[in-house]
């Protein structure tokens, strides 16, 4: 998942690169806004981190003429400027979500995903190896057969196939499954633990990355 980083703060920026490059982001640092506007203009990026008190080009400014020369992808804007007025700003000017310092990383990572799945519209039908997913319907089978799936391992399904060949963290989980950590049904892991088993002979495997996530990948790849 690459993601451009418009922060002048070097700090900052040094322990925000860490924490998403942990989070299975590719970063790309711009310390002032005439940087990020020449990366977003050139640059294919699946979100952007855009701080409004940027030197050279302010971030507003950035923002407007990204999205005036036509460039779509989300933008988070996050700033210490927490005003009403600073707020509308930004998203009239084209911000898709706005986050004020200080604030805390789990947030922003979660906001970050829930903006790259509004921008990213996944096909109605999905085939991979033997497993056929409808999202319309909300079947998925293997081989033909359909699978039994509680509505938790359907979401977990459906998120790591959109996902696949991205680890997909605990947190992308919990948040798909709207903030709850398998209440009543056990564990993530249990979860896991289930789709595996269901997912035999579909020639897939959901990996354990440790300390990151899981991974939808096809056998033998």
């Amino acid at each position: 998942m690459n993601l451009l980083l418009a922060e002048d703060d070097a700090l900052l920026a040094d322990a925000l690169q860490q924490q998403l490059l942990n989070a299975s982001f590719k970063v790309e640092w711009a310390e002032n806004g005439a940087v990020a506007e020449y990366l977003l203009r050139r640059q294919d990026f699946d979100v952007a981190i855009l701080d409004l008190g940027l030197p050279l080009v302010d971030g507003l400014t950035v923002l407007k003429r990204v999205r005036e020369a036509g460039r779509s992808l989300p933008i988070l804007v996050l700033t210490a400027l927490d005003a009403l007025e600073h707020r509308v700003a930004g998203l009239r000017a084209g911000a898709d979500d706005y986050l004020t310092k200080p604030f805390d990383f789990p947030e922003l990572e979660a906001r970050l995903h829930a903006l790259m799945r509004r921008g990213r519209p996944a096909t109605q039908t999905q085939q991979l190896r033997r497993l056929t997913l409808d999202r319309a319907a909300r079947r998925a089978s293997v081989g033909g057969e359909p699978l039994e799936l509680s509505p938790r391992e359907w979401t977990l399904l459906d998120l790591l196939l959109r996902e696949r060949d991205r680890v997909v963290s605990k947190l992308q989980i919990v948040e798909a499954w709207g903030g709850e950590d398998g209440a009543g049904g056990g564990s993530i892991e249990v979860y896991i633990h289930r789709l595996r088993r269901k997912l035999e002979g579909s020639g897939l495997a959901v990996r354990t990355v440790r300390g990151l996530g899981y991974l939808l990948e096809a056998m033998g790849s």
